[in-house]
């Protein structure tokens, strides 16, 4: 892992040259971030780039995918990349045991960083990324971490009703991320399912977006967690024959926020039926707010200061010019998509480049994050929070 170096100068690109950008993994994120850069400056004001390099393992498939991404070439190997001077911001769509080394070199080589969550597959390496961005940071050098539902318009409107005191006190918080692609027994083996790859399962890889939308909805803290893990499958169809999943299928987390607040949050990757459904509900005393992304331009919205006859739950169809980077789009009414969400992070990312202002999510939460999904993982393992309840005898 290269070591950043503190004296290192930032790369300032000549003052007519647009930002060159670098892109790292062209698979299902690579797709997504691609898709973003290639369509952000059509609608929204953003500093001159040029997608310079997309980068792969597999020189054909790679040189495949640049092509119909839009990048001006393609190549193998990133270290090269980063060191090129016409290279000032690398976006890492990588797998996550390949985002510590990745982000911590481009850092040191003084080029601005956007990384997939979650930031690492460790606490350790999650804590070596924020170290080298905030000595980065210190050199004009930005970073920023990808959760993109930050960018759904309706929860980013969400954020602004609970900090307007829309909801009064929030008391709780339920969020559940379910989705089914490995409900089939039969489904073959993926790096996603080992451990070494992965880190972890449905709990790096959807709880970590559970868990920062609770975070940044209500702009709280963690203070104590209870988590349980499972893995329903435990062997797939490999190359070699059936293969052991070392991750979990599903997780299950109580948290104690700094606020007062109690949050729920339920991830699985088994849930029969759910397709990529990130449900959450936030009750206060004033009020309560409801979200499902498979209907992301929706908000529900209950005001209990109304009259009691007058009180239920309304819809917010979340598409006017009003809203959360909706003037950029069409007109009123028309909805928007989950790949907005993305083209919505790339603006916000290059906006921070332009303006020197600290961009968010930052480094620093996400491994606030991180260490929310370390203690959920040591809660599981230790088995802390479990009672066992001895069957009761018929007739006693």
């Amino acid at each position: 892992m290269t070591t950043p170096d503190p004296s290192a100068p930032a790369t300032t690109p000549a003052s007519k040259r647009p930002l060159g950008i670098a892109a790292i993994g062209y698979a299902f994120m690579g797709k997504a971030h691609s898709n973003a850069w290639r369509n952000v400056a059509s609608f929204f004001e953003v500093p001159a780039f040029e997608q310079k390099v997309l980068v792969g393992r597999d020189a054909a498939q790679v040189a495949v995918a640049a092509a119909k991404y839009g990048w001006a070439e393609s190549a193998t190997d990133w270290r090269a990349v980063i060191e090129r001077d016409d290279i000032d911001v690398v976006d890492i769509c990588a797998p996550g045991w390949m985002h510590a080394e990745i982000a911590i070199a481009a850092l040191a080589a003084g080029k601005h960083v956007l990384v997939e969550k979650p930031l690492a597959n460790t606490l350790g390496e999650a804590r070596a990324m924020t170290e080298a961005a905030s000595a980065a940071r210190a050199r004009g050098v930005q970073s920023m971490i990808g959760f993109n539902y930050r960018r759904v318009p309706a929860l980013a409107l969400a954020r602004e009703l609970i900090a307007e005191g829309r909801l009064g006190t929030v008391r709780h918080v339920r969020a559940a991320y379910l989705q089914d692609w490995l409900s089939d027994k039969t489904s073959p083996m993926t790096w996603r399912l080992r451990k070494d790859t992965a880190g972890s399962g449905a709990l790096g890889d959807i709880a970590s977006h559970a868990i920062d939308q609770v975070l940044y909805l209500l702009g709280d803290t963690v203070t104590e967690v209870s988590g349980r893990l499972h893995t329903f499958v435990t062997t797939r169809p490999g190359a070699n024959g059936p293969e052991d999943v070392t991750v979990d299928d599903a997780a299950w987390a109580t948290l104690g926020l700094g606020s007062g607040a109690i949050a729920s949050v339920e991830v699985s990757r088994v849930a029969t039926g759910q397709k990529n459904s990130l449900k959450l509900e936030i009750y206060g005393d004033k009020g309560t707010i409801l979200f499902d992304l498979e209907a992301l331009n929706e908000l529900g919205f209950l005001d209990a200061t109304a009259p009691i006859r007058e009180q239920g739950f309304r819809r917010i169809l979340v598409n006017e010019p009003v809203h959360p980077y909706l003037a950029a789009w069409w007109p009123q009414g028309h909805i928007i998509g989950w790949e907005h969400t993305f083209t919505h992070q790339i603006r916000d990312f290059l906006t921070a480049i332009s303006t020197g202002e600290a961009p968010s999510p930052s480094f620093e939460e996400g491994l606030a994050v991180q260490q929310v999904l370390a203690a959920i993982e040591e809660s599981a393992n230790a088995k802390s929070s479990l009672v066992t309840l001895h069957t009761i005898p018929e007739g006693a």
